[in-house]
């Protein structure tokens, strides 16, 4: 490939790649492209998938808050005034030159205990989703209604009725 060179180069036989013209929204080949697009983008599920990624953010944001600003410190006093941010193991100590080298397995232990929480709260919500979704399914399907009479029955009512009258 020759492109990047200088296209008087006797070596390059190549021609140089067409550039592609900018195309305005209203060419006719992208309109159909941008309808295509925004009924995609307007369906009711792909607008459900982004409220949830934006609750689901906000969601692990405060449950990440909850870890370690009330339920750690909790535990950590239960256990003996442990502060579990501060929980390391040392693998190789500070020197003037370079910081210690740590494993910082006490914020470890804080991240597992979001991770059980948030994955409960999925769970407990799942469960109810189904839980309601069973009901809607279930709900009993209104009664058929009768069948049309048939030509005898049809032929019967009105012997019947002419019968009655007096």
């Amino acid at each position: 490939m020759c492109w990047g060179s200088h296209p008087a180069t006797p070596t390059c036989r190549k021609p140089w790649p067409k550039r592609r013209k900018l195309r305005s929204p209203s060419d006719p080949e992208v309109v159909p492209m941008l309808s295509e697009f925004k009924k995609f983008a307007l369906r009711g599920n792909v607008i459900d998938l982004a409220v949830a990624v934006v609750i689901g953010a906000a969601f692990g944001k405060i449950v990440s808050s909850l870890v370690a600003d009330v339920v750690m410190p909790v535990v950590g006093m239960l256990v003996g005034g442990v502060d579990f941010a501060d929980l390391v193991i040392v693998l190789k100590a500070a020197t003037a030159d370079a910081p210690a080298v740590t494993i910082g397995y006490g914020k470890l232990i804080q991240t597992i205990v979001d991770f059980i929480i948030v994955a409960f709260a999925v769970f407990m919500f799942i469960k109810l989703y189904n839980r309601l979704k069973a009901k809607e399914e279930a709900a009993p399907a209104p009664p058929p209604a009768p069948p049309a009479p048939s030509a005898e029955e049809k032929l019967l009512t009105e012997i019947r009725d002419l019968l009655k009258k007096p």
